[in-house]
């Protein structure tokens, strides 16, 4: 199912046609569309693996969402058949308990508009405007990349996290040579714990979900489906492994990586990682990141994305010291009703669950976790 918006575009002393479609259901041929004009975009544009169709799919079989791309193409009278010349990736996040968000994307730091030029960017946004008029949204959520849009009806940019990404040298000896003697310290303890890690996909979701899982809960945070996971490993194939480091025969450290083209090069990034509090002695979480920095030289990769952190955070400092440097981003927002801070971790309204919710048995926190968390955008 499709709709599309028709608008004129003056460029390059013509005027040509853009037609925006909001597409529901994504069939091969237009996924292997968008993927081409996501290689073909220049970097500022902010195309990255997050904007991957893929997660469109993933988003909807594992967490239940609605998800639909704003796809703007030029020429032709309904501009089918037309080249595309903007994406926007978008996902209907709604719950009795949190209430209804259009969101780009939901789990992902960064998926926001791509667009060929400004005025096929505020076509784009236009149109998500609409669909979050339609669907009776609080708010739409842009999680764009670095680069902001200039548009009327955006009432809220936030830019106050950072994406912490450290550029990978060619070779592991050079990496280690790139470290300071305390982070080289902390990883030769985890050498002398004698910890071990294995890569791989399903055979690892066991392990890395008990590992994951009990962190979610001593972070009093609702914990993602197990489900989830296993659509990303399925989804990219290759581009997409586990990682679960082991002390004395049990799982006390894991890693979701997944390694895709983003400013046309490879980058690796971490969507989700954690280590057991009671590993804390092995320094398993430490050796475990210098590790999975190797397995991102090991494929080649350009860089390596450690995720967003607020500056001078705890997690911040914990990026910092491996060399990562910060990256500014922008999530804009076009405000309804509400408060675009509702449903954010550090809102006071719900420091008494989070307390509560970290003296759950780890079992009713993932029976319970995955049903609250696809209602948080």
């Amino acid at each position: 199912m499709a709709e599309t918006i028709t608008k004129s575009n003056r460029r390059e002393k013509r005027v040509c046609m853009v037609h925006v479609q909001v597409i529901y259901a994504i069939d091969e041929a237009l996924a292997g569309e968008v993927r081409r004009f996501l290689a073909d975009a220049p970097p500022e544009t902010g195309a990255c693996h997050e904007h991957d169709p893929g997660w469109l799919t993933i988003l909807s079989e594992s967490m239940g969402h609605l998800t639909m791309a704003v796809v703007a193409r030029e020429g032709g009278a309904t501009g089918k058949g037309g080249k595309i010349v903007g994406y926007l990736p978008l996902a209907l996040v709604k719950s009795h308990l949190f209430g209804r968000f259009l969101v780009s994307l939901p789990y992902l730091n960064r998926a926001g508009i791509v667009a060929a030029d400004a005025t096929v960017g505020r076509l784009l946004l236009e149109s998500a405007a609409g669909l979050a008029d339609r669907f009776a949204v609080q708010y739409l959520e842009l999680r764009h990349h670095s680069r902001a849009i200039d548009h009327a009806s955006i009432s809220h940019n936030r830019g106050e996290k950072a994406r912490m990404v450290l550029d990978l040298p060619d070779d592991e000896q050079a990496l280690w040579d790139s470290l300071n003697a305390k982070v080289r310290n902390q990883v030769r303890k985890g050498d002398k714990a004698g910890l071990s890690i294995r890569f791989g996909k399903a055979a690892l979701l066991d392990d890395f979900y008990s590992v994951f899982s009990t962190n979610m809960r001593d972070l009093g945070t609702p914990v993602y489906p197990r489900k989830l996971f296993g659509s990303i490993l399925s989804a990219f194939d290759s581009g997409a492994e586990l990682a679960v480091v082991s002390h004395g025969g049990r799982a006390v450290a894991g890693a979701l990586l997944v390694h895709g083209r983003a400013g046309g090069s490879i980058q690796t990034q971490v969507p989700s990682a954690s280590s057991l509090r009671s590993a804390k002695h092995t320094n398993a979480n430490m050796w475990m990141y210098h590790r999975l920095l190797l397995r991102a030289i090991q494929r080649s990769s350009g860089s390596f994305d450690f995720g967003r952190s607020s500056p001078d955070s705890g997690t911040y400092r914990f990026k910092k010291q491996w060399g990562a440097q910060a990256h500014p981003t922008t999530w804009q927002y076009y405000l309804r009703y509400g408060d675009v801070g509702v449903v954010r971790p550090d809102n006071p309204r719900y420091q008494r669950r989070i307390a509560a919710w970290q003296k759950l048995p780890v079992w009713v926190t993932r029976l319970v976790g995955p049903k609250i968390v696809r209602g948080i955008p």
